[in-house]
């Protein structure tokens, strides 16, 4: 282990970011903030931890010659673990920390979809004194595909609304909260049923457009999609067919193949979609900081580091 150890910090707001590490008093740790590209080009070399987004860190990977650990702000970390990107190193995400930020947003919709929150807005807009049917969440199926940190808290705010629940995910194992599993073999009896399908799994090879066309005729004409997790999951040519024929109730979408979402993409103009700018759960520069330092003991004294990244899995 190096006697100091050189920390380059890429997110939106560096200063903030090194200040709050500045106030752990880490004797070892001498911090670098960048908020320019041209900046952290020339101190990517010096440094052997990064602390960052990965669209900032893809960048100067390469120049990084010292590098033995990265830290990044984000979930998703596919900025760096393409075909081409350099390995070598240690990857380690955010886990256990957007569960509940994505389970405040995920039945944000649900609460207002069942209740009619929208129309009943609309009525109100045309002074318009109407009773709206609606009914509670008991006995309302939810299925969750993708069952890692956020998945399994969204199920667990499931149940706590008295819901039936499903689980997607790859290997069969017992998940607190999930009613009935299914895995790879059984995608499609999963689809069948649940009156929301919420998406939370990561970008890899196995989960891209996993949500085809076909996968959206299995699903109820009732049910709705929630994406939280990556658009590249669902195929947006396949999800805007499929909600222009009615194959589904609507959908609430967070995340998208192209990002921002281009102007002319025929799901702005859908009735029956809900669309938000990838923000149902911020990287807060406290809680970051958090994970950083418990990560960072562990780096100086060689134990292994929470959440570290599979290169090959791609989480």
């Amino acid at each position: 282990m190096r006697e100091k150890n050189r920390l380059l910090i890429l997110t939106e707001n560096p200063s903030h970011y090194a200040e709050l590490i500045e106030k752990l008093d880490f004797a070892s740790l001498e911090l670098i903030a960048c908020d320019r590209a041209r900046d952290s080009k020339n101190h990517a070399g010096d440094c052997n931890i990064i602390l960052g987004e990965p669209d900032r860190i893809a960048p100067v990977l390469d120049l990084a010659d010292n590098l033995q650990w990265i830290q990044s702000t984000y979930a998703g970390v596919e900025a760096l673990i393409t075909p081409s990107q350099r390995t070598g190193y240690l990857l380690t995400g955010v886990k256990d920390l957007f569960g509940p930020l994505m389970s405040e947003y995920v039945f944000a919709y649900i609460l207002s979809l069942e209740r009619n929150i929208f129309q009943t807005y609309e009525n109100q807009q045309k002074r318009l004194w109407q009773d709206m049917p609606y009914k509670g969440l008991k006995d309302t199926l939810l299925g969750i595909c993708g069952l890692g940190s956020i998945g399994r808290h969204v199920a667990m705010t499931g149940k706590r609304f008295g819901m039936d629940v499903w689980g997607y995910k790859r290997s069969d194992e017992e998940v607190p909260g999930v009613d009935r599993l299914f895995t790879r073999a059984g995608f499609k009896k999963f689809l069948t049923r649940p009156d929301y399908i919420v998406i939370t799994l990561p970008h890899t090879p196995e989960s891209f457009h996993l949500f085809d066309y076909s996968a959206f005729q299995f699903m109820k004409r009732s049910a709705v999609l929630i994406n939280v997790g990556r658009g590249t999951v669902v195929s947006q040519n396949a999800l805007a067919r499929a909600l222009e024929e009615k194959l589904i109730r609507g959908a609430v979408l967070d995340v998208f193949e192209e990002e921002p979402l281009p102007k002319n993409s025929n799901l702005w103009g859908l009735p029956n979609v809900f669309i938000t700018p990838h923000n149902s759960a911020y990287s807060f520069p406290e809680d970051i900081v958090d994970i950083f330092a418990e990560n960072y003991q562990l780096f100086v004294t060689g134990a292994p580091l929470k959440y570290v990244v599979n290169f090959d899995r791609g989480y």
